[in-house]
């Protein structure tokens, strides 16, 4: 049974790795410092472990004897990076290096890094190829690509494979709804729900590539695999289709309200050809599928 490791295995992205793995028979570890929302959901066969990634003793202790690690730890969303920089700048990159050197002093064979979309930044054409020079607009964007390029390093001096998912806006079953950072379709379904308008930010103009979390589970688990990377490469993982906010809005349905936009870009749409080509992945749920079923998840 080969063994791997999911950072931030409690979090939305890395809990659905971590059921994945278990049932592809993986011994799953999850490392995370945050727990609480997810614990009861966790796969009971996967061992949590709980403390920082900043640790790095502690956490080449769960990675000996890993084949693969995911790290999908972070800090995540724009706005809370802009009102945090420092403290997400620690998590986000120095965390991000804490993993890469216990990955290396641990001989883990391979690092798959969850990077972001929002490493582009505001570019003059879409879709998005990985061959654009990364431009990011927030600290967030910012942050995820630094930590690509630290991953790119430890191939050739550490003897570590590595390689970077941008995600796209990823959603799905396992959401967080709460707080102020949420993602937006977890509060646009929650405003559902409670029977409250949905709030767009801006004017309901800017356009993302939604990506269901399946599909994304599905890249991560074909990256650790692959003969095909492992060099540092980094790949788009989206559904290769951009929506407005409006049009997401009206999947939902019901009363809209508009509040002042917000700082990022104004369109995101992934060439996932890369993925395509390297990994033999492809996108399976259309959004208007995906959002369908967690309606129907809500009793909506």
């Amino acid at each position: 049974m080969k063994k791997a490791v999911v950072t931030g295995g409690a979090g939305f992205i890395g809990s659905n790795i971590a059921a994945a793995l278990v049932v592809g028979g993986w011994e799953t570890h999850l490392i995370d410092n945050n727990p609480a929302f997810r614990r009861d959901s966790l796969p009971k066969e996967a061992t949590l472990h709980e403390f920082s990634i900043l640790d790095t003793e502690a956490t080449q202790n769960v990675f000996e004897g890993a084949d693969a690690v995911f790290h999908t730890a972070a800090i995540p969303r724009v706005p809370y990076s802009i009102e945090h920089p420092v403290e997400t700048t620690n998590e986000n990159i120095t965390g991000t290096v804490s993993v890469l050197t216990a990955a290396a002093r641990a001989k883990v064979r391979r690092v798959v890094y969850s990077a972001s979309g929002s490493a582009y930044g505001e570019q003059q054409t879409l879709p998005l190829a990985e061959t654009l020079s990364a431009n990011p607009v927030n600290p967030y964007g910012l942050q995820k690509y630094v930590g690509e390029l630290f991953a790119k390093l430890w191939p050739s001096i550490y003897g570590v494979e590595t390689v970077s998912l941008r995600y796209f806006n990823v959603y799905g079953p396992g959401m967080d709804p709460n707080g102020a950072y949420a993602l937006a379709i977890g509060k646009f379904l929650k405003a559902r729900v409670d029977g409250e308008p949905i709030t767009i930010f801006g004017d309901g103009t800017v356009t993302r590539d939604f990506t269901h979390v399946s599909d994304v589970v599905n890249a991560n688990l074909l990256a650790a695999e692959s003969a095909n990377v492992g060099k540092g490469e980094v790949i788009n993982v989206g559904a290769g289709r951009n929506v407005s906010i409006k049009y997401l809005a009206d999947l939902f349905g019901g009363e809209i309200v508009y509040a002042a936009p917000r700082i990022e870009a104004h369109d995101s749409q992934a060439d996932n050809r890369k993925a395509k080509e390297l990994l033999g992945w492809e996108p399976k749920i259309k959004l208007e599928d995906g959002i369908a079923a967690l309606k129907k998840e809500a009793g909506l």
